[in-house]
């Protein structure tokens, strides 16, 4: 179960780094304005600042003005990925004090207790994280299929997509973590129920090794004046 572990620790951090690169990333959502290549722009919008970038290459980004006037998506994106983060963040330091190949955490017992509780940490990030990218994702795409809406229209950033892939190797990261700690139970479990019967068949093979020595045990000697009375008897007859 250790290599499990191992498995399950990198997929948690590697998780962690796609979330914390969705969050401080720029591509939320994007649009072009295409007249041709050279005068083509594009914008982009993120959870923190906005952007505007030509074919040379120029970029320039603003950040939001203030946070009263944002969308409520907005905001609640903001605070699902924080949150995600701090998850991760925890989950991965209880995750390396839990693994069985590491010195420090205590005993198996404790271990297991720390790295399942790094395994729910996992999983409850991955979901933060995939909530908040679901979330600005139906945004963009109600806006973009509403016929109503008259003001610019933008299609799904790449930082979405990190989001999402973030997020499930977050939650398959922490379900590994909770398989391992599983499967060890069980194994212990079945190990105990063995001892138990072998301790049981000692138990009830030790009153017939009893009665066997009891049955073997040599008959009594007679004492010695026992014996020189049946020695005169002999001698008068």
């Amino acid at each position: 179960m250790s290599g499990l572990q191992i498995v399950a620790f990198v997929s948690g951090l590697a998780g962690l780094g796609a979330t914390i690169g969705a969050t401080v990333s720029n591509e939320w959502r994007a649009t072009s304005r295409a007249s041709s290549v050279i005068t083509a722009t594009w914008v982009l919008q993120g959870l923190w600042n906005n952007c505007a970038g030509n074919a040379i290459g120029a970029l320039h980004c603003r950040p939001h003005h203030t946070i009263l006037k944002l969308e409520g998506y907005i905001q609640a994106c903001r605070g699902l990925m924080i949150a995600a983060i701090c998850l991760g963040f925890f989950g991965s330091i209880f995750a390396l004090v839990g693994m069985k190949c590491t010195k420090i955490g205590g005993s198996d017992r404790s271990k297991g207790r720390i790295a399942c509780f790094a395994g729910v940490n996992f999983i409850l990030s991955g979901l933060c994280s995939l909530s908040a990218c679901s979330l600005y994702a139906h945004q963009i795409t109600s806006e973009f299929f509403d016929p109503l809406y008259v003001a610019q229209k933008y299609e799904l950033g790449a930082a979405l997509f990190i989001g999402w892939a973030g997020s499930l190797l977050c939650i398959l990261g922490g379900s590994m973590l909770c398989f391992s700690i599983a499967g060890t139970k069980s194994h212990r479990q079945t190990k105990y129920i063995y001892k138990g019967a072998a301790s049981h068949s000692h138990v009830s093979s030790y009153p017939r090794a009893q009665a066997k020595s009891v049955n073997q045990r040599p008959p009594p000697e007679y004492s010695d004046a026992s014996k020189m009375q049946h020695f005169d008897k002999s001698a008068y007859v």
